[in-house]
């Protein structure tokens, strides 16, 4: 069977659908790499709110998410921009989600890692900025979490100089009870974050990040980074205090800086690996083996896909993500809190459609192709 998808020029082609997915399997914990895969939020599409509301979510379908990541050795890393934070799911909203998160985690025996930001206010100055990280901090800690201290839109603007950041953060690290990663979001994903760490200049920031790192390494598990430049995170990552881990963040160059080279790799806390999650999660098993050649070969034909979903304003991933997530049949619908299902245009789905296919990604490939068809007829196109 061919579906009719229509391309970047107005056109329709057609497109003959992969007839069975990539065979893949649960198997043992990983060995050789740390993964966490951010994972998004399941929107309650019955509810009657507007895409200004607090975020309505489904508490089921979002756990079974986060059940089936779990199930393929994945940690989850909770709360963070791929759940829309600060994009449809407020503070309160979030809290929630890592109280039901961390209890499914002890629940299950699974591994994950919580969001730590500044979200209940939108601006302040640096004692009130401290405050909402402390609030948040102690929430996670309580859940029984690890802590991700996340880049904040409200540090931002209240920091006038390096020496800001450094008073900020070494006062949270030194209230931390256990080591915690380090975020690094880039202003490709959240454009409020420009100029973080005191500087627009990236090598300026870079080493004000790794003086806050240097001054507390005990209390630094991992750093997060999520500036899509491949080169940047390698010179971190060979600059990071011995025993420092270093987290991809690169939805653009993740295979090659998981493989790593002879000077060291990072392991990975990845968004595309929400829609990759059993595929990559195989890759690493074989990684494991120490078969980077094979680790390479499964990995690197995604990357045209993630580049596609991570695509300028790349802040919009998040549809694609929960796109794809309602093809592959982990979701009766494809609606988001915040009503960000607006935020990609219909070519943009198709071409995630095809290439998503392409990989076997869809463990029923008739089933997405049948909700693949019946978008594209709310759209107005025939088959």
């Amino acid at each position: 069977m061919t579906i009719r998808l229509p391309d970047s020029k107005g056109g329709l082609r057609t497109y003959e659908p992969r007839p069975e997915p990539l065979a893949v399997t649960a198997g043992s914990p990983f060995t050789s790499r740390t993964v966490f895969s951010a994972a998004h939020v399941v929107a309650d599409p019955y509810a009657d709110v507007s895409p200004d509301s607090p975020a309505a979510v489904d508490w089921d379908a979002t756990l079974a998410f986060r059940r089936h990541l779990w199930s393929h050795g994945l940690g989850v890393a909770e709360a963070m921009d791929t759940a829309q934070r600060g994009m449809g799911l407020d503070w309160a909203g979030a809290a929630e989600l890592i109280r039901r998160s961390a209890a499914e985690a002890k629940a299950v025996g699974g591994r994950i890692a919580c969001g730590v930001g500044t979200d209940q206010i939108t601006a302040g100055s640096l004692e009130e900025v401290r405050t909402a990280y402390e609030e948040q901090l102690a929430l996670v800690e309580e859940s029984g979490a690890q802590a991700i201290l996340m880049a904040s839109r409200a540090l931002a603007p209240a920091a006038n100089c390096p020496e800001d950041y450094l008073e900020v953060y070494g006062h949270l690290l030194r209230q931390a009870s256990e080591p915690v990663i380090l975020h690094w979001l880039g202003p490709m994903f959240d454009p409020a974050l420009d100029g973080y760490w005191g500087s627009s200049d990236l090598d300026a920031a870079t080493d004000t990040f790794l003086d806050v790192i240097a001054a507390h390494p005990d209390k630094v598990e991992g750093i997060k980074v999520s500036l899509l430049d491949a080169r940047r995170e390698i010179d971190i990552r060979r600059r990071l205090p011995q025993g420092v881990r270093c987290y991809t963040g690169d939805d653009f160059n993740y295979p090659e800086l998981i493989a790593g080279d002879e000077k060291g790799f990072s392991h990975a806390l990845l968004g595309i690996f929400d829609p990759l999650g059993p595929l990559a999660a195989q890759a690493v098993r074989v990684l494991d083996t120490g078969d980077v050649a094979g680790f390479r070969a499964l990995l690197d034909p995604t990357v045209e896909l993630s580049r596609h979903l991570f695509q300028t304003p790349t802040r919009f991933y998040k549809t694609g993500v929960v796109f794809l997530a309602w093809l592959a049949g982990h979701q009766s619908h494809f609606t988001m809190v915040g009503g960000l299902q607006s935020a990609r245009s219909l070519p943009h789905f198709a071409r995630a459609y095809e290439l998503a296919d392409g990989l076997g990604l869809f463990p029923d490939p008739k089933l997405a192709q049948e909700r693949m068809k019946n978008l594209l007829a709310l759209y107005g196109v025939t088959q």
